[in-house]
């Protein structure tokens, strides 16, 4: 029988060595990787114990629940998990994501995914077989944060391989115990952040720092002072230039970030969403852009300096400059000198 008619076998019947017989039918299944199919053998009962009628009945019966004839019967696939990733590392990778995005998902694909999906044809995969497989992850002590970063690398490499784009399963099925999304909410709510006074008080404890010079300490204060009143990641602040910022309206713009995993180069931002222009209006926002243009008061008027384009580096220098290690050494030093407690909420009230 082919796969488009679909099977109908016919019932026959066998003699076993003993002089026994029996009866039985033949069926083909399709087996993951291969072309051929392969042909099963089902005993359905002595012939002394029931009727041909009756094994007819019990082989409609039989095929019915394997859906071999069914329009919902998917003919297994030769593609693997592991052909997926290599398309994901070689062709879609390269162009889609940047050095750093591509290193953690890399990572989770080495450290979390090969060892256990590599083999497994991809309709296999789905919602059931990521649940089992996330229960052992748990059972081996991997956090369900790691899993689910790890799941949905694997949802970037699976729809990236195939043709409509979308994965085989979703991430709102994953069955995760109350008790663990409850850890989960209680441990989002415990990330360190500081309010707007605090920061303050860590600037200023970094103004009185004696390993770096006087110019560097105003420039790094000025920078946490900035952070905090324009809330902008620190990848963003090491890409911001002085053409950046527009102090007639007290704007800052976000069109450049750093990436720290690939020695600091200036590139595009995370994301879509990252490009933006920040509106600093409030009180807390005034007063960093007060900070900023004291700190950059060797120049009358900051707003004579011309706006570039995005991907224009020459114009101005960058707002942060310096070594990795000296900016390491202010950060490190003025925490501890300062007192503070780390505040659960938003960098500032």
């Amino acid at each position: 029988m082919t796969r488009r008619t679909g099977q109908n076998p016919r019932v026959r019947v066998g003699k076993r060595a003993s002089g026994e017989k029996y009866f039985f039918f033949q069926y083909w299944i399709d087996v993951p990787g291969q072309e051929e199919r392969k042909r099963q053998t089902e005993v359905v009962g002595l012939v002394s114990h029931i009727t041909r009628s009756e094994a007819e009945r019990k082989k409609q019966d039989f095929i019915s629940k394997l859906e071999l004839n069914s329009d919902d019967y998917r003919i297994p696939s030769s593609q693997t998990f592991a052909g997926a990733v290599t398309h994901y590392r070689e062709v879609f990778a390269p162009r889609m994501h940047r050095g750093s995005t591509f290193s953690i998902k890399d990572g989770l694909l080495k450290n979390h995914l090969e060892a256990d999906w590599n083999d497994a044809p991809i309709e296999h995969v789905n919602i059931d077989s990521v649940n089992e497989w996330a229960w052992k992850k748990r059972q081996a002590g991997v956090s369900w944060m790691t899993i689910k970063d790890a799941l949905r690398t694997m949802q970037h490499v699976l729809s990236a391989f195939s043709k409509d784009g979308k994965p085989p399963f979703s991430q709102a099925g994953l069955a995760i115990p109350e008790r663990d999304k409850l850890q989960m909410k209680i441990g989002s709510r415990q990330k360190v952040s500081f309010s707007w006074s605090q920061a303050q008080q860590i600037a200023e404890q970094v103004r009185k720092l004696d390993g770096i010079g006087s110019a560097r300490r105003e420039q790094y204060a000025t920078a946490i002072l900035l952070t905090a009143g324009a809330g902008v990641r620190s990848s963003e602040l090491l890409a911001l230039r002085v053409n950046d910022l527009d102090f007639e309206v007290s704007t800052l713009r976000v069109d450049e970030s750093s990436d720290q995993r690939n020695a600091g180069k200036i590139g595009p931002c995370k994301n879509v969403t990252a490009y933006r222009t920040v509106l600093l209006r409030d009180t807390e926002g005034q007063r960093a852009m007060w900070e900023l243009r004291r700190f950059l008061g060797n120049t009358s008027n900051p707003n004579e300096t011309r706006r570039s384009p995005p991907g224009d580096h020459h114009t101005k220098s960058r707002f942060i400059s310096g070594s990795k290690s000296s900016r390491s050494k202010a950060s490190r030093n003025a925490r501890p000198s300062s007192g503070l407690q780390p505040q659960v909420g938003t960098l500032r009230d």
